[in-house]
């Protein structure tokens, strides 16, 4: 009784320790290597950079000796520690995937000016046009590119003054940095921020704003204030919000109803509290493959030496990159590129999609007795294939089975022609016979 009392003891000490290991991991997180820019002293317009070193938690109070390891390569006051409650920061993309991988995240953290915005969708969450207490402090902005793209982070923190040990005051994020969709289909661009619940600016409200951004150009898509809950602009019909999630769990994704090609471009999410804002960057790429179609289809029959113009025209497909070419299967099964093709340039219709074509001249001399055309466009959006079958008549080289049957064909012809020469020939006779008798 006394050893199964021990080994109950162990067992709950083993479970203790395991529950606090487990607890303690998950206040704790991997450290970032990140680069910390300031304006150069003197110099304007300039900055300067410098390594730093993140030191990521999500309780306060958790310190441990591995925090207190610091690279040679990095100045000990560029070390910041930093207190993630809600523990974006500790996302495994942000980790490299192994020791002394040179796959890193992306990281940049420099100081942020906090000031009052005139947006009319962001002004009511300031009603006075003074700063409060809780601004007078130093201010952090990190921006974070997790590994394959897989998490961007937009961090704004507070840290007493004078102190490397800044708090996140509000984090945005998605999931979503790089998005492909087809055409017509509905596509949402994940976006999601969470506020510190202690922070005073918790309660004054948010507001949400997205952007869209294409080869220099601009243009406000819509903006929600949270504060009101009403939407204050919009100017991209089919977009909307889910506004539920965006109350209950900080769901600020954008939804496009029906996507266009002109959607293609860099969207960007912004969540407003009063005097902070965060953002990141979403890239959307409408991304449909041609449909494709052979002119003429059927083919006529034709003979060897005969030059056949064929044309394959491949339409409504974005983006522009396209690679058309042909391919001949003959009766052997085997396949084969055909070179002789010229490629058009591409058309833009009025959906703004493209169409294209191809036009080969077939030289049916050594296709034998025919097989498949095949017509092939290679786009982003997947490859596409459409075949039409070939006819080669009359052909020249004749095999060893063709050349039995046609001597077979020959003698049954000869021995008919015989046959109705003998028969033509024996009446003839009979009806002289016939008449010379009379006479007589």
């Amino acid at each position: 009784m006394t050893d199964f009392s021990t080994i109950y003891k162990l067992c709950l000490l083993t479970v203790t320790c395991c529950i606090q290991a487990c607890s303690s991991s998950s206040s704790r997180c991997p450290a970032v290597e990140c680069w910390l820019v300031q304006d150069h002293v003197g110099r304007r317009g300039a900055t300067t950079q410098e390594k730093s070193l993140l030191h990521i938690r999500t309780d306060a109070n958790s310190r441990d000796a591995a925090s207190e390891q610091i690279p040679s390569d990095i100045n000990p006051d560029r070390v910041f520690f930093i207190t993630d409650p809600a523990a974006t920061l500790c996302h495994q993309s942000l980790s490299p995937p192994t020791r002394g991988s040179l796959q890193k995240a992306q990281c940049e953290i420099s100081p942020f000016l906090h000031q009052l915005s005139k947006l009319k969708w962001v002004a009511p969450l300031t009603v006075t046009g003074f700063s409060p207490v809780y601004l007078q402090a130093d201010w952090f902005s990190a921006a974070l590119l997790g590994l394959n793209k897989q998490l961007v982070i937009s961090s704004i923190m507070r840290a007493p003054t004078a102190t490397k040990e800044p708090n996140v005051i509000l984090s945005v994020s998605s999931k979503t940095v790089s998005v492909q969709a087809r055409l017509g289909k509905p596509v949402l661009l994940d976006c999601g921020f969470w506020v510190d619940p202690s922070s005073p600016l918790s309660g004054s409200g948010f507001a949400v704003e997205w952007r869209y951004q294409f080869s220099g150009k601009g243009r406000l898509v819509l903006a929600y204030d949270g504060k009101t809950d009403r939407v204050a602009d919009t100017q991209e019909e089919g977009a909307t919000l889910d506004f539920e999630g965006l109350h209950q769990k900080g769901n600020a994704s954008l939804i496009l109803q029906e996507t266009k090609v002109r959607h293609s471009g860099t969207y960007i999410c912004i969540v407003h509290l009063p005097y902070l804002q965060g953002q990141v960057a979403v890239e959307l790429e409408i991304v449909e493959p041609p449909s494709l179609s052979i002119h003429p289809s059927p083919l006529p029959l034709a003979v060897p030496g005969q030059t056949l113009v064929v044309q394959c025209e491949a339409s409504g497909f974005a983006p522009l990159s396209l690679e058309l070419s042909w391919e001949f299967k003959g009766a052997d099964g085997k396949s084969r590129p055909l070179e002789s093709a010229s490629v058009t340039g591409h058309r833009q219709a009025w959906d703004g999609t493209y169409d294209q074509s191809t036009r080969l001249e077939l030289d049916t001399s050594n296709l034998g007795t025919g097989g498949e055309l095949t017509c092939v466009a290679v786009h982003p959006g997947g490859t596409r294939r459409a075949s039409t079958s070939l006819s080669v008549i009359g052909f020249g080289s004749l095999s060893i089975e063709d050349s039995m049957a046609m001597v077979g064909v020959a003698l049954v012809l000869y021995g008919l022609i015989k046959f109705v020469s003998w028969t033509f020939s024996s009446s003839g006779t009979d009806v002289a016979d016939k008449v010379e008798k009379k006479e007589k």
